[in-house]
């Protein structure tokens, strides 16, 4: 009886830290989707950049890419991506695909133009400079 009852505590002990791990790993994970917006950009190219891959301006990270598919009437690649909601993209924005180094992953980095009029939600980045390897 003294040993069943020692499982049965140790046991318990095991679900109560693998409880815990759950709740911080929930905590630590946002899986709710952030405020913001989305826009979309063509490309011939995309060179490796995938689904969950950083939106960087100037280094630092915006956004996500969220999906890509392929554009049945012009075959290019339509990339689609989630912007913070206080990022607001000039229409001459310039969307290329960058590479994180020679091992490294690919990332879509956006050159803010110039103009005063704004890309609106749902709308696309039409400058956009194709994937090109080293």
């Amino acid at each position: 009886m003294g040993r069943n009852l020692i499982e049965s505590i140790m046991g318990a002990v095991v679900l109560v830290v693998a409880a815990l791990f759950m709740i911080v790993a929930y905590n630590t994970v946002s899986f709710a989707p952030s405020k913001g917006y989305e826009l979309t950009a063509n490309f011939l190219k995309v060179g490796g950049l995938q689904r969950g891959n950083d939106v960087r301006i100037s280094g630092i990270k915006v956004g996500t890419v969220v999906d890509q598919s392929l554009d049945p009437d012009t075959y290019d690649a339509v990339i689609r991506l989630h912007l913070n909601e206080d990022i607001k993209l000039p229409v001459d924005t310039e969307a290329s695909i960058a590479s994180l180094g020679l091992l490294g992953g690919a990332y879509l980095q956006l050159k803010p133009g110039q103009e005063s009029d704004v890309i609106q939600p749902g709308g696309k980045i039409e400058n956009t400079r194709d994937f090109k390897a080293f």
